[in-house]
């Protein structure tokens, strides 16, 4: 087992993933700037780790990746508090981004048995099933705590809500689950992959059919790389499989469209193909991530591990001494312009903090 990769010890990754974690959990919203409070629903704050949401979701993912490699007691007792207080203090309303946690319940479900988390996991992903609002072509529409977004697709629903779906249908013995999971991906790939490039748009409306501002925005770029490599290896499916080489096409194109827009730095511009606007990092920790996880199945070629490798040595110099992962674009609606994602504020975010979390775990595996 070699000690030292790419410069780096495996010492270091592990102690960077401590001060990540550490922080992770410290990050509250002091401000309540970042609280949202719709009519009639319990109210959810985006950065607090003390909320239940997708910024927390994200991050309680990122943690049992890092506890399903290294058994470390720790992490396991982060994630089993996060839920624990949820729960005493009841649940929120449902929508794509509140099914976020299921993601980290399901894995932790299937690892433990704990037969507790089996009906919160029954009755939200039975709400996916019959009663999500959908779009045209039955597409899972995009719906938050603050607004409906009729006739939308976002490539963020394919973390939040459709991989919850997947990985709770093995769970609960119920194929259809994941037969409607197959179904979403490829509803998605449709419409916000593109064909030209190889990258993603955020999101397409059905309400005027288009991309919004047409933006290969590079957070919701990494939900594809992310998904994409995380259903491949759900599914293991064969070779030959047409839904499998399918996907695994979708995903190497992506990934050959990032190799060659990667900034010098190993980071990426959060318009990807905009050189303008500024570098971030979240998106490059899900790229690292997807990536290293594709080449390590075999789902694309070994060349592209000098992408994802670049990418974590830029992350390693982007975490501040306290744990805090800089350059992290907060929470992101869907534009109608490219510019309007350059103007996203800057700040730590437990999604940020996590996804660093699952590329050094995805990197800490060239060390077994």
């Amino acid at each position: 087992m070699p000690n030292t990769l790419y410069g780096l010890t495996r010492q270091q990754v592990t102690d960077a993933v401590g001060r990540l974690t550490r922080n992770l959990v410290e990050i509250h919203d002091d401000t309540d700037s970042f609280a949202l409070r719709a009519e009639g629903a319990q109210p959810v704050n985006d950065k607090s780790w003390d909320s239940w949401s997708w910024p927390q979701g994200v991050g309680l993912y990122g943690l049992y990746q890092y506890y399903d490699l290294t058994r470390d007691k720790q992490t396991l007792a982060v994630i089993r508090d996060w839920f624990d207080r949820r729960f005493a203090e009841g649940t929120v309303d449902k929508n794509v981004n509140s099914m976020a946690p299921f993601q980290a319940m399901i894995c932790l479900c299937e690892d433990s048995g704990d037969p507790r988390y089996l009906p919160y996991i029954d009755r939200w992903l039975d709400w996916v099933m019959h009663d999500m609002p959908r779009t045209e072509n039955e597409g899972l529409q995009h719906m938050t705590v603050l607004t409906p977004n009729r006739q939308q697709l976002w490539a963020d629903t394919l973390m939040m809500t459709v991989m919850p779906l997947a990985r709770g249908g093995k769970l609960l013995g119920r194929p259809e689950y994941i037969e409607e999971a197959r179904r979403q991906f490829l509803l998605h790939i449709r419409y916000l992959s593109d064909k030209k490039t190889g990258l993603w748009y955020h999101g397409w409306n059905f309400e005027g059919r288009h991309n919004f501002a047409g933006a290969f925005w590079a957070r919701g770029n990494c939900w594809a790389t992310i998904t994409l490599a995380d259903m491949l290896e759900f599914l293991n499916l064969p070779r030959g499989d047409s839904f499998g080489e399918y996907l695994r096409s979708v995903l190497g194109e992506q990934i050959e469209a990032l190799s060659r827009c990667q900034a010098e730095s190993g980071l990426w511009h959060t318009v990807l193909d905009a050189p303008s606007t500024y570098e971030e990092a979240p998106a490059p920790a899900g790229f690292a991530y997807g990536i290293l996880k594709a080449v390590r199945h075999r789902y694309v070629s070994p060349d592209y591990r000098d992408t994802g490798i670049r990418a974590v040595q830029a992350l390693l110099d982007n975490i501040a001494p306290d744990g805090t992962l800089q350059k992290v674009s907060v929470g992101t609606p869907v534009f109608d312009t490219a510019e309007e994602y350059n103007h996203i504020g800057i700040g730590p975010m437990p999604y940020g903090q996590s996804l660093a979390v699952m590329a050094l775990s995805e990197f800490l595996r060239l060390y077994i």
